[in-house]
């Protein structure tokens, strides 16, 4: 069942309210291609635990060139307090391959072409088209799909089929924003395994608190 364009619009003002409606981006970087490393490396990881890594990484492996051509288990080493490093670095290496080799050394900026990246599903790329481009993207994690679903925007569980229920029920200049707003909320008061909904400030707009 679709939810009301009332509901809808005052879900997005009490979050625009709390949170305002400046981007945040959480994955330190300073190009592109290394905010696209970052994004690969957080997968199943902290935000936070990425940033202790990636200040060295990007000093040891200092250009694009130098991970598309870097020894697999020299960047394993690099990487190695992130979970499942072993395919990350593979990732990385081909990712950075196929950047060098066919895209000139440019990220590229569809949906289609950076699914053709190793390591890159719909969700990584997503957070590219939103960040890298702005291009108007809905990017579901972990905190997306369980709050969305809590708030009646979603009756599923697939991350696409999530992602495309928001592209209809949100306004497209709220995509990128919702993402960046829901994460907060799931990190800091909608806990997934006690959520502290008497202290949260969609309560009364959110059917999971009542």
């Amino acid at each position: 069942m679709k939810p009301s364009k009332e509901h809808v619009s005052a879900v997005l003002a009490l979050l625009d309210k709390e949170y305002g409606t400046d981007d945040i981006c959480y994955l330190n970087h300073e190009t592109a291609y290394q905010f696209l490393i970052a994004v690969i490396l957080s997968a199943q990881c902290t935000d936070a635990r990425v940033n202790m890594v990636t200040p060295s990484l990007f000093k040891q492996f200092d250009s694009l060139e130098a991970f598309a051509n870097a020894d697999v288990e020299e960047l394993e080493e690099a990487i190695r307090s992130i979970g499942f490093y072993h395919a990350k670095a593979r990732n990385i290496i081909g990712c950075t391959k196929r950047l060098v080799e066919v895209y000139g050394g440019e990220v590229p900026d569809t949906m289609e072409e950076l699914l053709t990246l190793p390591g890159v599903g719909r969700k990584t790329a997503n957070v590219i088209l939103g960040n890298v481009y702005r291009k108007p993207s809905v990017v579901v994690d972990t905190h997306v799909k369980r709050i969305s679903k809590k708030l009646g925007f979603t009756d599923n569980t697939d991350p696409e089929k999530v992602e495309y229920d928001l592209m209809k029920v949100l306004p497209e200049d709220h995509w990128i924003l919702y993402n960046m707003q829901i994460i907060t909320l799931g990190r800091t008061i909608c806990f997934a395994r006690k959520p502290e909904c008497e202290k949260c400030f969609l309560k009364g707009e959110c059917p999971s608190a009542k």
